[in-house]
């Protein structure tokens, strides 16, 4: 009778999670689709229905504000947020420190820079058009500064405090040579390089979706198959060590993936702060630690978020689209003072 009962009370806690699953799926769903309609031409519901499903004539200006603009625009912020969600969500789970995300630990603050420095140095000088160095300099930098982090972690048997302290001094010095690139530059790199830093979704194309899109459906894959492990790895790594688990293995494969997943996300839309770091707070308050919901969760909270903060962009200064860098800076700047006030003293 008791065995019955407790399978009971596991069952109900288990729908209670799918459940959070289905209601942010289905929140992520109505902003992609209010992110479509609002902007500086309005439309309507029926007419997006229309020019998505092709049941009816539409308007050419309507079709090329859908597709052209608006729906690969709408899409990517809900691809970069779920990719930015998942990183921070893992990037939290091995190196068990709540603060951590692809934000704070430098690897935008890389990605910047690699940006930066191609707007300076290439303009026009290389044969490589801007559109392509930009985001390919920006991804290449974001990948060395994982790889940075990795060798230094490495020196100390990867530790999770040493990957940290390692995260933070790089980001430090990455502003350091970002200033300095912000001193050198002509004005209309320096113009470049800010409005590239305050993060934008504007630019956003059918191609660049596939494939952020691609790199997070060869992620996800290999993550989940590791859901047990991480999961397991938030009991501390001698519990881990104790069960089997090679847990410097799984965090250089884990980190591995959070560099790719990070740099193909930051390379076209900019520095976006606080996703990785507030969506998966919102899901571990939700469905606990289990990889299993954690990891899906996270995912569909950061898509959530950049969605919402995309059509806040759009609101904020009515017929102009306001840096959503800003707005998630907005947003997450509160919850991570909130962190900081609330949080045990273990982390620190």
């Amino acid at each position: 009778m008791e065995l019955v009962k407790e399978k009971a009370v596991y069952q109900g806690i288990v729908a209670r999670k799918y459940s959070f699953l289905l209601m942010f799926a289905a929140l992520g769903l109505v902003s992609l689709l209010v992110d479509v309609l609002v902007g500086p031409a309005w439309l309507s519901v029926p007419d997006i229905i229309k020019t998505i499903f092709g049941v009816a004539t539409v308007e050419p200006t309507t079709e090329v504000i859908v597709w052209t603009l608006r729906l690969p625009t709408g899409l990517m912020a809900i691809v970069v947020g779920a990719t930015l969600g998942i990183a921070g969500a893992e990037m939290q789970t091995i190196l068990d420190n709540p603060l951590a995300s692809p934000y704070t630990l430098g690897i935008s603050s890389g990605a910047g820079f690699g940006a930066a420095l191609a707007m300076v140095v290439g303009g026009g000088k290389l044969p490589i058009p801007e559109a392509y160095l930009v985001p390919s300099s920006a991804f290449i930098f974001a990948l060395l500064t994982c790889l940075l982090i990795y060798f230094i972690g490495r020196a100390r048997a990867m530790t999770a405090e040493t990957m940290v302290l390692a995260g933070i001094g790089l980001m430090f010095l990455f502003h350091a040579l970002l200033a300095l690139l912000q001193y050198m530059a002509s004005a209309e790199a320096l113009q470049a390089i800010v409005f590239w830093l305050f993060g934008s979704l504007m630019k956003a194309t059918w191609p660049k979706v596939g494939l952020v899109s691609a790199v997070l459906l060869l992620a996800i894959p290999m993550i989940v198959k590791d859901a047990w492990k991480l999961t397991a790895l938030k009991l501390g790594d001698e519990k881990a060590k104790s069960l089997g688990i090679n847990v410097e293995r799984l965090r250089l494969k884990t980190f591995v993936l959070i560099s790719l997943l990070t740099a193909s996300a930051v390379c076209f839309v900019g520095t976006i702060g606080f996703i990785g770091l507030v969506g998966p707070h919102i899901a571990r308050m939700l469905v606990g630690e289990d990889q299993r919901f954690f990891l899906p969760l996270s995912a569909l909270g950061g898509a959530l978020l950049l969605s919402v903060a995309s059509i806040g962009s759009k609101l904020i200064i009515p017929g102009a689209i306001f840096p959503i860098g800003i707005v998630t800076s907005l947003i997450g700047v509160p919850f991570f003072f909130s962190l900081i006030l609330t949080q045990k003293r273990e982390y620190w």
